[in-house]
């Protein structure tokens, strides 16, 4: 099967969620469809308020003044308090339903996402006197595959600066010797990938346009819609969350109003190929094949690159049970970039299911060595157990 069909199946099973992904946006964009904020299909519920996403509760501010006295507050002092947080966060790194909390549940559990690790260290460095600048991160797109959706998943990043003095507005946030860069990703932490400043306000629309990815993904669609409306008030030009809420809507049917939103969600962002390759499937189901390819030949010429875009093909050939085509897709990722874990677990399940334990093996203990986190490590280590006990126990019979 020809990649260009791989891609058609991809798009007839699965649809993508963009979380917290990076965005450019034009300087003269059209007035929002306020249409679509009549919607009757769906009851909107309270969501988290912004006060409440970014606020410390009495007794972590009590714990901070402990730590760090008034008269002792500077950035070399905030660095100690953020490197605990990165000590601590390994576990909480990966995207997970339900793991978008407020600053208070994450530093209750530090169990989090990187999204709200970095808004519980904005507003521990805030308290402190710091100022703090959210940076998005321009990542290769990465996904990952969560209930039947590919999760496109972007990364942010936090700048804490130490005010010029008590009585100076200007801030030195991007000089090495007055400021600090905070990052939950080893990955990113380890690349010179660009940044570009982002708004508070983008920050509660992503906190928000996760939660909604979360519902949806448990099919909780009053409370998804509500999270997107919430997002998208909250910056009306963030264009992931026009692009989720259209999945929305295509989900529950409503492919006019899908459109809609995809298209707008494109406008604000040229580059939102998670937009674009759901607009495909919406053509695809509305009978506009034409339209469709042409949008999916385009995607994949432009992420033919890109090593994690092959292995959420891969993924995709192996949910469909398509086994020869997911290895040809894991083995064009290792190609691509040897060190990515996620190929080589792709590949261990596949030759496993084939039959082949011996591959399986081998491969599932590259993906141990090449994982970053610990959890995942833990996670390859027992699966090899498993493995060698199964094989173990064939072999004796």
């Amino acid at each position: 099967m020809t990649i260009s069909n791989h891609l058609y199946f991809a798009a007839t099973f699965f649809a993508t969620l963009l979380l917290t992904a990076c965005q450019s946006i034009p300087n003269d964009v059209p007035s929002p469809p306020n249409e679509i904020f009549k919607n009757q299909t769906f009851t909107l519920s309270d969501v988290e308020t912004p006060d409440e996403i970014f606020r410390l509760s009495d007794d972590m501010m009590q714990q901070l003044d402990i730590q760090f006295p008034p008269h002792k507050r500077n950035l070399q002092s905030t660095r100690k308090l953020l490197t605990f947080l990165l000590d601590n966060g390994d576990d909480s790194l990966s995207y997970q339903s339900g793991a978008t909390l407020i600053a208070e549940h994450t530093f209750r559990d530090l169990n989090a996402n990187c999204l709200s690790l970095s808004i519980l260290a904005f507003s521990m460095a805030e308290y402190l006197g710091m100022y703090g600048q959210f940076q998005q991160v321009h990542i290769p797109e990465y996904w990952s595959l969560n209930k039947g959706y590919n999760l496109l998943t972007g990364h942010i990043n936090l700048a804490v600066s130490q005010p010029r003095n008590k009585e100076a507005s200007i801030h030195y946030v991007y000089n090495l010797a007055n400021s600090l860069i905070i990052d939950f990703d080893p990955n990113s932490r380890g690349e010179k990938f660009k940044t570009t400043p982002i708004t508070k306000a983008r920050i509660t629309a992503m906190f928000y346009n996760n939660k909604g990815a979360a519902a949806m993904l448990n099919q909780r669609y009053d409370i998804a819609y509500s999270y997107y409306i919430a997002a998208i008030k909250a910056d009306t030009q963030h264009s992931g969350s026009w692009g989720n809420l259209a999945v929305l809507f295509r989900l529950n049917k409503q492919y006019d109003n899908a459109e809609i939103a995809y298209n707008y969600a494109f406008s604000l962002d040229s580059n939102n190929n998670t937009a674009l390759g759901n607009l495909a499937l919406l053509y695809q189901i509305t009978g506009r094949q034409a339209e469709a390819q042409t949008i999916l030949s385009r995607l994949n010429t432009k992420r033919q690159s890109n090593p994690y875009y092959h292995v959420s093909l891969g993924n995709t050939a192996y949910h469909i049970k398509n086994y020869q085509d997911a290895i040809k897709h894991f083995l064009s990722a290792k190609r691509l970039d040897n060190k990515i874990h996620d190929s080589y677990f792709g590949l261990a399940r596949t030759y496993y299911q084939l039959g082949d334990f011996k591959q399986a093996y081998k491969q599932l203990g590259l993906a141990r060595k090449y994982a970053d986190f610990d959890h995942d490590k833990q996670r390859y280590q027992g699966k090899l157990r498993a493995l060698n006990n199964m094989t173990a126990k064939v072999n004796n019979h």
